[in-house]
């Protein structure tokens, strides 16, 4: 049995209509978390059936008082997007905090102190293409082919859905990586592009000129040496992409954001374009 409820905060930022179930159990992960489900504004008085973007980092996307370093605005971009016809369900999945970049890593890695650790990103992905996506389309009109569910995020999350999004082309046939943290897992994510890309589906890539001090501690190089290094990192990921069947403004979006920090402001305001680049094509009034 279902159990999504009304989202509920004694004060909140949350525009339109916004659910969650508390609690959600992945069997892949031994983990439980809420699952946020933000809805159309014509979803419950219309037969339609929508595409769904499902995105990570679940407490920084809707609802600004919940968030711990600002808010993507999701809710009052896609109510602004409905009157251009642009309608998306997204899903949001909060990450679990400490756990976040073992989650969002499917890579061996060296830990902030300098220790190896295993990835769990597959084990995530698989959460959400076993568990949650099935839910989903079991509780929502939903249109749940490939080239209408997409998959997005910020920094390790822009990580996790660019590998999503090349290790599964059969569930995700959209994608948004924000700012991907290319380097963390030993510039996996690079091996991943030039092995799995096919130039399916569509991908907005981007990343802002000043982000850095991201890499301070990481890779111990400061200024704009950092801020040069994160941004050509990326670039390679778009070389990478275009080597492999993607083409610029076909079905790949790149944008570099000049002065842009790694920041939720930063990824919010340049979040409208990245919609209308992924949902151009997945117009769609089926009943």
């Amino acid at each position: 049995m279902s159990t999504w409820q009304p989202y509920h905060a004694e004060q909140h930022t949350v525009v339109g209509d916004l659910r969650i179930w508390h609690d959600f159990h992945s069997p892949q992960l031994d983990n439980r978390r809420d699952v946020l489900v933000w809805l159309p504004p014509e979803y419950v008085d219309s037969s339609r059936r929508y595409p769904v973007l499902y995105m990570h980092d679940a407490q920084n996307l809707f609802d600004r008082t919940g968030s711990y370093s600002g808010e993507w605005e999701v809710d009052e971009t896609l109510t602004a997007l409905a009157q251009e016809g642009l309608d998306a369900i997204v899903v949001g999945l909060p990450n679990m905090r400490e756990m976040r970049g073992v989650e969002y890593c499917p890579y061996p890695f060296r830990t902030y102190e300098g220790a190896q650790a295993e990835g769990r990103g597959d084990d995530y992905i698989r959460f959400i293409i076993e568990t949650v996506k099935p839910q989903i389309d079991r509780d929502f009109r939903t249109l749940p082919e490939a080239e209408t569910t997409g998959i997005a995020g910020s920094s390790m999350g822009g990580l996790i859905s660019l590998y999503g999004f090349l290790a599964y082309p059969e569930v995700f046939g959209l994608c948004g990586s924000f700012s991907p943290a290319y380097w963390f897992g030993e510039n996996g994510l690079l091996a991943t592009v030039q092995q799995r890309s096919t130039g399916h589906g569509r991908v907005y890539l981007d990343v802002g000129t000043k982000e850095g001090e991201t890499l301070h501690g990481w890779l111990n190089i400061f200024g704009e040496e950092a801020d040069n290094t994160y941004r050509d990192g990326v670039r390679d990921l778009r070389d990478a992409l275009l080597s492999r069947g993607y083409t610029l403004e076909q079905n790949l979006m790149y944008v570099e954001d000049e002065g842009a920090p790694h920041r939720e402001s930063a990824w919010a305001a340049r979040l409208p374009a990245a919609l209308r680049f992924l949902l151009a094509q997945t117009r769609e009034t089926t009943a």
